[in-house]
């Protein structure tokens, strides 16, 4: 259907190629024109002040949840003015004992121009767009949804 392309580039420069001595620090591009610095987190000796491939996954998995809840609300023609969500990734151990980000909590806030839908209604848009969200169909975390 379609294809997506991400160039990541990494160089050593000066220092020596050590464990602890080699950058983490790399760029992500996408359609040669947008850059994200990124690079490993914090924990692994990354830098904090670059996104590190963990962020970049939630970020993934909330934007698309977003995104999937903005196309199933204006299709319902609710008057939807604002989507704010505070995700969280949780990188622990999984069954098999290796580390993976296992766990991805969404907590969208969701504003409506006049009267905001019921609970059910509600409930309704994040089922559907979780269950439609290209993202969440492509990963084994486990994706939890916990609206405000």
């Amino acid at each position: 259907m379609s294809e997506h392309t991400a160039k990541i580039d990494w160089t050593l420069g000066d220092a020596e190629f050590t464990y602890e001595g080699y950058s983490r620090a790399h760029t992500w591009r996408f359609r040669g024109a947008v850059e994200v610095p990124a690079s490993s987190a914090p924990d692994f000796g990354g830098n904090p002040e670059r996104v590190d491939p963990e962020e970049g996954l939630v970020a993934s998995v909330s934007s698309c949840h977003m995104l999937t809840l903005l196309a199933i609300a204006a299709k319902k023609r609710l008057a939807l003015t604002a989507y704010s969500d505070q995700a969280v990734g949780y990188l622990e151990k999984n069954e098999e004992g290796r580390l993976a980000v296992t766990r991805i909590v969404l907590r969208p806030t969701l504003t409506f121009a006049g009267e905001p839908p019921s609970a059910e209604v509600l409930q309704g848009l994040h089922e559907s767009a979780h269950r439609n969200c290209f993202i969440a169909n492509s990963i084994k975390s486990e994706v939890v949804v916990e609206p405000a």
